[in-house]
């Protein structure tokens, strides 16, 4: 691959959503406790998300963090949070025209 070409075919080590599963990405607004949080979500909903028991101990989530989260297949207001990106992360995504205009605060 040539390095010096930066085109479109760029590659990035930093997990996606995936859509085919309906993962989105989010921006947690406002912790709740008890591993719960509001979230505002790249398709403008607001929803409640919840970190899972296998993210718990990995990830600590704080207000303003961008995640990517799968909402539920039974109550469209709630999701379940996948991944949290760090703060450069979440650089990296903007700069490179990333995110959904909706969430794009870095």
């Amino acid at each position: 691959m040539n390095q010096t070409n930066e085109s479109s075919d760029e590659y990035i080590r930093l997990p996606l959503p995936k859509k085919n599963k309906g993962e989105l990405f989010a921006i947690s607004e406002r912790l709740m406790g008890a591993s719960r949080m509001n979230i505002i979500c790249g398709d403008g909903k607001s929803r409640m998300a919840r970190i899972p028991g296998r993210m718990k101990r990995r990830a600590r989530v704080r207000a303003g963090d961008l995640l990517i989260i799968k909402p539920w297949d039974i109550q469209d207001e709630k999701a379940d949070v996948i991944y949290r990106y760090t703060r450069t992360q979440s650089r990296i995504l903007s700069k490179r025209h990333l995110l959904p205009k909706e969430i794009d605060i870095f």
